[in-house]
Parts: C-alpha cells; structure tokens; sequence
C-alpha cells in the first residue's frame, strides 16, 4: 500500500490561517524562507512565538498571522 505524502502547508490555508499547529519546516514553506531561518528567529526571539509539545517545535497559526500583521503595520518596508 503507498503511502500518502504529506499535505503541502500552502494547501491547508483557509482565510489565511492552516487548520492546524505549524512545524518550523510549515512556516519556513510559507513564508518562503529556509528552514534555518525560522530557528535563527528563534533564537534571536525575533520571530513569531513558538512552543513545544515534548522535544517538537509548533506554532500557532493565529500568533503566526499577528506577527506577521505587526511586522507589516510597523516596518513597511
């Protein structure tokens, strides 16, 4: 039996927000970005708020959105 790839993140969104927690891989395919920077933010605490569920990386897709939202309210770039 194949098995099933996984969903493209891009594919889940709905009104701008996926339906469920983000992996750091989600949010790097989402914004474009390497993967290495989602953690670089991390550790500079310049990125969206993460947290962990045992040794797993998540995001919340709404903290994920109000980031984004202050980022584009306050440095139009």
């Amino acid at each position: 039996m194949p098995t099933t790839p996984a969903p493209d993140p891009r594919t889940t969104l709905r009104a701008g927000l996926p339906d469920r927690y983000l992996t750091p891989e989600d949010l790097a395919s989402l914004l474009a970005v390497p993967v290495e920077t989602v953690y670089a933010w991390r550790r500079k605490r310049t990125g969206p708020p993460g947290f962990r569920v045992g040794k797993h990386l998540r995001y919340d897709p709404t903290a994920v959105h109000t980031w984004i939202t202050h980022l584009t309210t306050h440095d139009p770039a």
